[in-house]
């Protein structure tokens, strides 16, 4: 049978399996991902299964692991890495930003950057700053970068090796707090493209949209919203940039009210960027104002706080009833 049920941690280690399996130039790079299997055991059996030369350990030096990525995609490898937590890639910013991104342009096309960086990211799972940050926003905002987070274990095992098979660097932000949870894996038939916005639940009087763990809040939200007699239409952005607009369009000419809900601060956010451009080019679908649902414009709280913090349910149907009175 071609459908099996997995966590989504167990989906991304299946994908990157079977692209390892395609193509023998794909290798692993990061900090305990060998043996150990990284700190949440996304790549756990790998290193076993192809070797050491192919899944590397490397030292505790994120500017060094992009470095020596770039310069084996130009000797034709195509390397994933993988950045411990998010709040750790900022050591190898300057790398991705000033080099990765622009490579590429740089050569006038002649010259590809294969590398996918993997970024665990976002809250709810009780650590502390620079453990539950959403940093999505500063990569999107550089061209040169795809940046794209799966939501669903299904969606993780496709646009892994969507993204490995990208000519583009990515950056492939994982929502750790979803890594456990089980879900269907169609391991035959890859529903969307690597850059689709996805229709997760339908609905007709308010559309939301989000990405990575936000989703399962906006289902959670709509599921209450049912339940009190208010249709949501919850989209899953899938990818951040490029973002694939006409969906989102077609939903808010059909409810005529939009809420963007995010982890991140919203002040400069992919959220910001969402609310301004349908602004733009749906103004006269629109009955109310674009609302946004987003973290506070502070830095991570400590652990104890982050459920005041990170939005939630309640949060998101606060402004689905402000859209609704206007």
């Amino acid at each position: 049978m071609s459908i099996e049920t997995m966590p989504l941690s167990k989906a991304i280690n299946a994908g990157l399996r079977k692209a390892m399996q395609d193509d023998p130039k794909v290798l692993l790079m990061g900090e305990d991902i060998g043996p150990l299997g990284g700190v949440f055991r996304v790549t756990e059996g790998l290193s076993a299964e192809f070797g050491t030369g192919r899944v590397l350990d490397t030292p505790l030096a994120e500017s060094g692991i992009i470095g020596t990525a770039i310069g084996l995609a130009m000797r034709g490898y195509r390397p994933v890495c993988e950045i411990q937590f998010e709040g750790f890639i900022y050591p190898g910013f300057d790398q991705i930003t000033s080099q990765l991104a622009k490579l590429t342009f740089r050569h006038e096309g002649a010259l590809s950057m294969p590398i996918v960086i993997r970024v665990p990211y976002g809250g709810h799972i009780g650590a502390v700053e620079h453990h539950q940050e959403s940093p999505e926003a500063y990569f999107a905002h550089t061209a040169g970068l795809r940046v794209v987070s799966p939501s669903t274990p299904n969606d993780a095992y496709w646009m892994i090796q969507e993204s490995i098979a990208s000519n583009d660097p990515v950056m492939f932000f994982e929502p750790k707090s979803r890594y456990w949870p089980r879900g269907e894996v169609d391991v035959e038939r890859n529903p969307l493209p690597l850059h689709a916005t996805a229709v997760a639940r339908e609905g007709s009087e308010v559309t939301v949209i989000g990405h990575g763990a936000m989703v399962t809040t906006l289902l959670q939200a709509a599921d209450i919203a049912a339940e009190e007699g208010t249709s949501i239409e919850v989209l899953d952005l899938r990818s951040i940039s490029p973002i694939d607009w006409e969906p989102i369009l077609a939903s808010v000419r059909k409810t005529g009210r939009l809420v963007v809900a995010q982890e991140a601060p919203g002040f400069v956010s992919v959220a910001s960027e969402i609310a301004a451009t349908v602004t733009e080019r749906a103004f006269y679908s629109l009955e109310s104002p674009v609302l946004r649902v987003t973290g506070f414009d502070t830095p991570f709280p400590p652990a104890k706080l982050e459920s005041v913090y990170l939005p939630d349910a309640d949060r998101v149907l606060e402004a689905v009833d402000r859209a609704l009175a206007y």
